[in-house]
């Protein structure tokens, strides 16, 4: 095993930013962001590990977010049940935690006083769960009445739908909640042992070298180091590699498709969705950044403008969603009104117009540079956000970019290359779209 590393790495931050920051490499392989902030008052965590619910075994859909659950019941060293939530509560913080298609974050904050004790609680979930057998069923139910919640939320139903409609052997398919059905009827009809397999997806996936971890605390560098040596480099790593699943979720039969929803919320949303190259690939160049900037723009000439002046829309966004290093979509949402609504057609076709302008007239470096200049002033003059919020934003990105942007992530486009624009740009045609 190798021997602690402490790696001296430049990272860019905000020029206002006062606190102190260091990367280090436990013996383990678990790669730390220690942060010093000596005025604060809260002192937060975040564990981001690597691996999400594409990883659930077949048959077994929801298992990695069953695992998030049952890491909060119980440990070897704080056997009580849910001693760690009454600790955090009681001394002024909160938490949680999420499961992602390629990642699960942990996180917590606490009153600064009592955070190396929090944090001692909260280092258990990856030394010594106790994944009971009596917890077992109970959290199933709660996975399972946790669905029934998401139900009736629009914001959970239509990203499902979207991988509904996806090729059923790609895990972008993969219902990533998962409920009673998938976590008790299902695995007991073809004799499968939950439990038995939720410990199996522990041992395999919840390696050290598969994680990230950034300490929020007010103590020095050296004092948040100590702690974090003392605490964490035990955590067990079998060195295993990320798991990727290459190619594309959508094949020529999931697009050029129209598909009609009932909202549970009143109103019409206009959805239209590109598979495109994964802007993270070239996160310096920002080819998304700049689509988004151009088609969601709200001002004189702007398709919204137009549409607005019609009155057709109330509101129009473009963003990238969904994406990781292997597959990413462009998505445009334009809530209509009732008129709108009937006219849908025309109102997709303008969508579509402006989009050829954008190809005819090519990749502007005049509007390229003052996007970069607006994300370089909104990064380097942006407001503080709370440590645990700071904190899970961190460490959802360590395994993504290099350690001197961790900070910036992709925020702050630098690059111009209009071929690379282009190529998105020419991805957002009728022939791909959803």
């Amino acid at each position: 095993m190798a021997t602690e590393v402490e790696v001296e790495v430049e990272i860019v931050k905000p020029h206002t930013d006062k606190r102190e920051y260091r990367r280090i490499v436990l013996k383990n392989s678990l790669e730390v962001l220690l942060i010093s902030d000596p005025d604060t008052d809260k002192s937060a965590a975040s564990m981001n590990v690597g691996v999400g619910y594409s990883s659930d075994p077949v048959g077994l859909e929801g298992l990695a977010h069953f695992l998030e659950h049952m890491l909060f019941y119980a440990s070897e060293k704080y056997p009580m049940e849910g001693s760690y939530s009454k600790y955090i509560l009681e001394n002024g913080g909160q938490y949680n935690a999420c499961t992602s298609y390629e990642h699960t974050n942990y996180h917590f904050e606490v009153n600064s006083d009592c955070f190396e004790e929090a944090l001692d609680r909260f280092a258990q979930f990856f030394l010594g769960p106790l994944l009971s057998a009596d917890a077992t069923m109970r959290e199933i139910k709660a996975v399972d009445s946790e669905n029934e919640k998401n139900l009736l939320s629009d914001g959970w139903r239509m990203p499902q739908l979207q991988k509904h409609l996806s090729d059923e052997k790609h895990p972008y398919h993969k219902f990533g909640t998962g409920n009673w059905e998938t976590l008790e009827v299902q695995p007991k009809a073809k004799g499968l042992d939950t439990r038995h397999e939720l410990i199996k997806f522990y041992e395999e996936n919840y390696s050290a070298n598969l994680m990230h971890l950034v300490i929020y605390a007010k103590e020095n560098l050296n004092a948040i180091q100590s702690i974090v040596e003392h605490k964490f480099q035990e955590i067990r790593s079998n060195n295993r590699d990320y798991i990727s699943f290459p190619g594309q979720p959508c094949t020529s039969k999931h697009l050029q498709i129209l598909v009609k929803a009932v909202p549970i919320e009143q109103g019409h949303k206009l959805r239209i969705v590109w598979p495109i190259t994964p802007s993270i690939l070239h996160y310096k160049e920002g080819p998304c950044y700049y689509l988004s900037h151009l088609i969601g723009h709200e001002g004189e000439g702007s398709l919204f403008s137009i549409l607005k002046s019609l009155g057709w829309a109330i509101s129009l966004y473009a963003n990238e969603e969904g994406w990781n290093r292997e597959f990413s979509f462009f998505k445009v949402t334009i809530d209509l009104t009732d008129d709108g609504h009937e006219h849908m057609k025309d109102v997709v076709a303008l969508l579509f117009k402006y989009i050829h302008l954008l190809q005819e007239s090519g990749v502007r470096k005049w509007i390229f540079d003052e996007l970069a200049s607006i994300c370089e002033t909104n990064f380097h003059y942006q407001d503080k956000i709370s440590p645990i919020y700071y904190a899970i934003q961190i460490a959802s990105n360590m395994q993504l970019y290099p350690p001197k942007d961790w900070l910036v992530q992709s925020s702050m486009p630098s690059k111009f290359n209009p071929s690379i624009i282009h190529s998105v740009i020419n991805q957002l045609s009728p022939t791909n779209a959803r």
